[in-house]
C-alpha cells in the first residue's frame, strides 16, 4: 500500500511537467528534430590544405600510431562534443619567435665603477662567454613549424618556453667551443649550423613536436663597453686577410710568368747546347779527317793550308803586296790598301795600262811567277814556306 501511494504521488506531482512536455512536443517537434540533427552533424570538420587534425574521444587520443592519429585535408567525420574533440594544427605554416635571453635588456642602464669604467650587470643583461673567455651578446630569431601535431597539441610543453630554453642552451654551449675571432669573422655559418642541430636534438628529446626551420642572428657582438676595442681588432684582422689575398693574387699572376720564362730559358739553353755540340762535333770530325790526310801526305796538306791561310788573310784585309825583284828595286814602288768591299766584286774589265805603268805591271807579274816557282822548288826540296 505504501509503494502504490508513493508511485501515485510521484505521478501526480510530475503530471503537470509531462503535460507541458507533451504540449511542447506537439507544437515544436520539427524544431526539436532539426536541432537534434544539427547537433549530430556538428562533429563534421573541414580540415584545410595546410592543416592536420587529431581527434580526442572522451579525452583520449584516437589512434595508436602517428599515421592513424593524424587526419589530412578534407572532411573529417567525428562525434559531436563532448564525445569527440577535433584539434586542427597548421603544419605548413612557419612561425617566428624572437629570443633575447643572451642580449642586453632594453631598459637596462649602463653601470660605471668608481674609476669611471663601464660594467656589465648579469642580473639585467644577458651574455655568454666564448672559448677564449670573451663576452658576447646576441639576439636571435627562431623560425619553426609543427612536425608532430599530436605531441605538440597534447604532450609537449609550451612552444615558446621550450624553444627559448633549448636554443639558449645550444648557443651557450656552441659559443663556449669557439674563439671570438672566428665567431666575429667567418665562423657564423658553422655556429648557426651547430646551434640548430643541438637545439633540434633537445626539442625531439622533450617531445615538443616542433621542427626548427632556421635560426637567424640579428645581433652578435661584444658589449657596448668593449665595442670599440673589438672593432679595432676586427679591422686589423680584415686588413690582414685583405693583404694575404693580395699576396696570393700577385703570386698567382707572377708564378706562371716566371715558370714560363724559366722554361723558355732552359729550352733556349738546351738548343744552344745542342747547336754548339753539333758544331764542335763537326769541327772535331773535320780536324780528324784533316789529320788523316796530313799523315798520309803531309807536304800537300801543309801547302794547301798555307795557301788557304794566305788567301783568307789577304782577302779579308784587301792588301796587295808586290815584292821587289831580287837585287833590284822598283821605280815608283807603290802599296795600295783598301777596305773590304761588301758584296760581289765588280766584274768589269780593268783599263789596259800604258807607258811606264804598263811596264811596271808586266814586271810585277813576272816577279810573282818567279816567286811561285821558287816556292814550289823549295817545297819539293822539303823546305817549309815562311809563315809571315
Amino acid at each position: 500500500m505504501r509503494g502504490e501511494r508513493a508511485a501515485s504521488e510521484i505521478v501526480r506531482l510530475a503530471a503537470p511537467l509531462l503535460r507541458v512536455l507533451d504540449e511542447a512536443w506537439r507544437r515544436m517537434h520539427w524544431w526539436i528534430a532539426a536541432m537534434a540533427v544539427l547537433y549530430a552533424l556538428s562533429g563534421i570538420t573541414i580540415v584545410k590544405s595546410d592543416e592536420v587534425a587529431v581527434v580526442l574521444r572522451w579525452g583520449r587520443l584516437v589512434g595508436d600510431v602517428p599515421l592513424l592519429q593524424q587526419h589530412g585535408p578534407g572532411l573529417l567525420f567525428a562525434f559531436p562534443k563532448p564525445i569527440d574533440e577535433v584539434v586542427r594544427v597548421q603544419v605548413k605554416h612557419v612561425w617566428e619567435f624572437p629570443i633575447h635571453t643572451l642580449a642586453p635588456a632594453a631598459d637596462s642602464s649602463t653601470n660605471y665603477t668608481s674609476t669611471g669604467e663601464q660594467t656589465l650587470d648579469p642580473l639585467q643583461q644577458g651574455y655568454t662567454l666564448t672559448g677564449d673567455q670573451n663576452i658576447i651578446q646576441t639576439d636571435m630569431v627562431a623560425r619553426y613549424r609543427v612536425s608532430e601535431p599530436a605531441e605538440w597539441a597534447f604532450y609537449g610543453p609550451k612552444a615558446e618556453d621550450i624553444l627559448r630554453v633549448e636554443i639558449t642552451a645550444a648557443m651557450v654551449r656552441s659559443l663556449g667551443e669557439m674563439g671570438v675571432d672566428r665567431v666575429l669573422s667567418d665562423g657564423r655559418k658553422t655556429l648557426l649550423a651547430t646551434v640548430t642541430r643541438r637545439a633540434q636534438t633537445g626539442l625531439d628529446a622533450a617531445h615538443s613536436g616542433l621542427e626548427l626551420a632556421s635560426l637567424e642572428l640579428t645581433r652578435l657582438g661584444p658589449p657596448a663597453a668593449l665595442s670599440s676595442a673589438f672593432d679595432a681588432v676586427q679591422s686589423a684582422f680584415i686588413q690582414s686577410q685583405t693583404s694575404q689575398n693580395e699576396v696570393r693574387a700577385f703570386a698567382e699572376r707572377s708564378l706562371p710568368r716566371a715558370r714560363a720564362d724559366a722554361n723558355s730559358a732552359v729550352q733556349s739553353a738546351l738548343a744552344d747546347a745542342d747547336s754548339n755540340l753539333a758544331k764542335a762535333s763537326g769541327e772535331a770530325g773535320a780536324f780528324r779527317a784533316l789529320d788523316r790526310e796530313y799523315r798520309a801526305n803531309p807536304a800537300v796538306v801543309r801547302e794547301r793550308l798555307y795557301r788557304d791561310a794566305i788567301e783568307k788573310a789577304l782577302g779579308a784585309a784587301s792588301v796587295r803586296w808586290v815584292p821587289p825583284p831580287t837585287g833590284s828595286q822598283y821605280r815608283g814602288f807603290r802599296i795600295s790598301l783598301a777596305p773590304p768591299v761588301a758584296g760581289p766584286r765588280p766584274s768589269a774589265a780593268k783599263p789596259t795600262p800604258s807607258g811606264e805603268e804598263g811596264e811596271l805591271e808586266e814586271m810585277e807579274k813576272q816577279e810573282l811567277e818567279e816567286m811561285e816557282k821558287q816556292e814550289l822548288e823549295e817545297m819539293e826540296k822539303g823546305v817549309s814556306p815562311p809563315h809571315e
